[in-house]
């Protein structure tokens, strides 16, 4: 289902490199990386039960500075990085994330750069993200359901969140996907309302798997549900679904007759999609993650920070990527942390 890199070519156990990709961050795989995910906070205003503790802490310091993101992003664009996404915790709560967004795009190699947030403080940012150039928006977003917010968020935030779902689907000219973290016997029963979101507006529904990074709160406790299952509860209530070629992080996509958007499921933590692993995750502190199952991660601040100049900051990237694991399993394969805060969504 999926395509090979356009510079990779296997034969048996062999993988060549095409030379063409030369200049390219690559792995010993053959995989090239294009995609950078980078978290400009660790810091969050919800408490959402599948990623924090009430009570978890969280450092007011951010790691990397300004300068020190746009120098990293122009470093990344000249080693072959086209889309740039910025993450948290929650990173409209960043005071610099609108320049952010506008410097990564005027960096010259970068074709895309997007930002996924929680929503809250979207009525605040959307306008000037906008014109800062911001080419899309990932909205986590699970469920109608203003007690069950409640319940799964630990604030009562819901119609501040649902007025800014309302008017990002409605933004012209940026392309909006909706994640849905979904929890057995707890939003698996909205399916059907999530997608249709999905009728009359070009926005991706996007439903993913619970991952084991959850502060050891509800992992383990049977309310995982797999892609498989959410796979099959689509099915039977839309049997019409068509299923369309899923890019790299959504293995499973479809769509509907007659509506303006689409569906797709995320396996996050079956790791279907490995094999084509195509990104870096930098996380709030400054460290650089291959594989979201990487234990430690690469000291990124200290390089930024040493007298290592462009060159060397490209020498640690090439190091890092060619490291990158096979897949998740083969990084260790079980919760090397507690939140997904800790290295960015």
């Amino acid at each position: 289902m999926f395509h090979q890199a356009e510079s990779v070519h296997t034969s048996g156990a062999d993988t060549i490199v095409s030379p063409g990709s030369a200049g390219r961050l690559t792995d010993r795989y053959g995989r090239s990386v294009d995609y950078v995910r980078i978290a400009v906070t660790s810091r969050c205003n919800l408490r959402c039960v599948y990623c924090l503790r009430e009570e978890h802490g969280s450092s007011s310091e951010e790691g990397l500075r300004f300068d020190e993101i746009t120098r990293v992003i122009r470093v990344l664009a000249d080693c072959g990085v086209r889309k740039v996404r910025f993450t948290g915790g929650e990173p409209l709560l960043r005071p610099d994330i609108v320049r952010l967004v506008r410097e990564a795009k005027a960096v010259t190699g970068v074709g895309t750069v997007t930002l996924t947030t929680n929503g809250v403080l979207l009525d605040r940012h959307l306008d000037e993200l906008v014109q800062a150039g911001l080419d899309g928006i990932n909205l986590s977003f699970d469920t109608f359901d203003r007690e069950r917010y409640r319940q799964m968020t630990r604030r009562d935030l819901f119609p501040r969140v649902r007025a800014n779902l309302e008017r990002v689907v409605g933004e012209k000219g940026l392309k909006v996907k909706i994640n849905v973290l979904v929890l057995r016997g707890i939003n698996s029963d909205e399916l059907q309302r999530f997608v249709e979101l999905s009728r009359d507006a070009p926005v991706t529904v996007r439903f993913m798997e619970l991952m084991p990074f959850d502060d050891h709160q509800i992992w383990r406790t049977g309310k995982f549900m797999g892609a498989g299952k959410i796979l099959e509860s689509l099915k039977a209530i839309y049997p019409e679904m068509e299923e369309s070629r899923g890019r790299s992080t959504e293995y499973f996509s479809f769509s509907l007759p007659g509506y303006a958007g689409g569906i797709s499921i995320i396996p996050a933590f079956t790791r279907n999609f490995c094999s084509e692993c195509s990104r870096l995750r930098i996380t709030s502190t400054g460290r650089v993650m291959n594989c979201l199952y990487a234990r430690e991660g690469a000291d990124l601040l200290a390089v930024l920070r040493s007298e290592a100049g462009s060159g060397g900051l490209e020498e640690f990237f090439r190091r890092t990527v060619a490291r990158k694991p096979r897949d998740g399993r083969e990084a260790g394969g079980s919760a090397p942390r507690t939140s997904m805060s800790e290295i960015g969504g």
